[in-house]
């Protein structure tokens, strides 16, 4: 049996990380029946994106990478699919899995779906209901033409279902939350903490990187003001995309900020322990928003809405748009009330952790079928 993960950003890697594992766990019982090869489409290419996470997730080398970088949406996608169309038709999975909401994740499932191999997408069902927003425009049409859809969430099975989808569909839970217990309890001490002599609970983190934040000036102009205002030691990894739209001025300025410390991209082991001791978080990112729910983080999102509805339960996380005023006044509640976030936190609706080894058996039930 042979199958395909196709992915090309950091959190995919994540999830692949997961279901490699679960892959080889499934072989070590059933005498290596399974050749699982990976696809990198290149889509975040920097080593602090890319190789880092292969070797700190014990990934294997990816069978093939495309090295598709930047570029608008629609020619990195058109690129990335003739790339995979190639790819499928030399080497003929059983089973393509496709992962998460990335362009990556949509050029992989129309190439897969075009020449009739089985196709399977894990984490399917979110929706935002803004299509505005890149991913989910991928998400729908991932999930509607894929075979099987392995949903992380309750509420994602209701929106598959009021889609139709629900026959294809199977409630597995969440692999990011099998990823968080798996390597959030790994020992040693966070780096960049030790660098800048910071403690626990003495600074926010922030992530910066959505088109849809960073790309209209007012609204990042809006997030930069309250950064600079908030008066509270900060650490920012500064992703490429926001580097590269600041330049060397929006840098300087950045810079200049007394309270700021800008930092390079993180592994996901770094990343979690940065999480894991900040006061609180604030991003624009989806799965920084799950992390920090599953690391008991307060979270402020600046979005006005999230595929995550489940992180709202109990203001672990609250949505604070892009208004600096909006932001400054949730940073400051969130500052000012140490405890209120000490309720017991609801996983259930993420599954028990286990959501890798159910994603395993349905891939290869779906390959037993056809």
């Amino acid at each position: 049996m042979r199958v395909l993960s196709i992915g090309g950003t950091r959190p995919q890697f994540v999830k692949m990380a997961v279901i490699v594992r679960a892959f080889e766990d499934y072989n070590a019982n059933h005498f290596g029946s399974v050749e699982h090869r990976l696809l990198h489409t290149g889509q975040h290419y920097d080593p602090m994106m890319s190789e880092v996470f292969f070797k700190e997730l014990n990934l294997p080398k990816p069978q093939t990478l495309l090295g598709v970088h930047s570029g608008s949406p629609g020619m990195q996608t058109a690129a990335m699919l003739a790339g995979v169309e190639a790819d499928l038709m030399q080497w003929t999975p059983d089973v393509v899995v496709i992962y998460g909401d990335t362009n990556s994740t949509l050029a992989a499932a129309i190439a897969t779906v075009k020449i009739h191999i089985p196709l399977v997408h894990l984490e399917a069902g979110l929706r935002s209901h803004d299509r505005c927003m890149q991913e989910e425009i991928n998400r729908i049409v991932s999930d509607h033409i894929s075979d099987v859809l392995l949903v992380p969430t309750r509420r994602a099975m209701c929106e598959l279902q009021s889609e139709g989808l629900a026959d294809r569909a199977v409630f597995v839970g969440d692999v990011m939350l099998d990823a968080v217990e798996h390597f959030a309890n790994l020992d040693g001490p966070s780096s960049t903490l030790e660098q800048l002599q910071f403690s626990g609970g003495e600074y926010a983190l922030v992530t910066l990187h959505r088109a849809e934040t960073t790309d209209v000036v007012s609204r990042l102009g809006d997030v930069l003001q309250a950064l600079e205002e908030i008066r509270f030691p900060i650490i920012l990894p500064i992703h490429p995309r926001l580097k590269h739209l600041l330049g060397n001025d929006g840098m300087a300025l950045l810079r200049n900020i007394p309270h700021m410390n800008l930092i390079d991209p993180v592994g996901y082991i770094e990343m979690l322990r940065l999480e894991k001791n900040a006061r609180f978080i604030l991003t624009d990112s989806g799965g920084v928003q799950k992390e920090a729910y599953f690391l008991g983080v307060p979270c402020l999102t600046m979005r006005n809405e999230t595929e995550w509805v489940e992180t709202l339960h109990g203001d672990w996380n609250v949505l604070v748009g892009t208004r600096a005023s909006t932001i400054l006044s949730a940073v400051k509640k969130t500052l000012t009330r140490r405890n209120h976030m000490q309720e017991a936190r609801r996983f259930s609706s993420f599954g028990d952790g286990d959501a890798g080894r159910r994603s395993v058996e349905q891939i290869v039930n779906l390959v037993r079928k056809t």
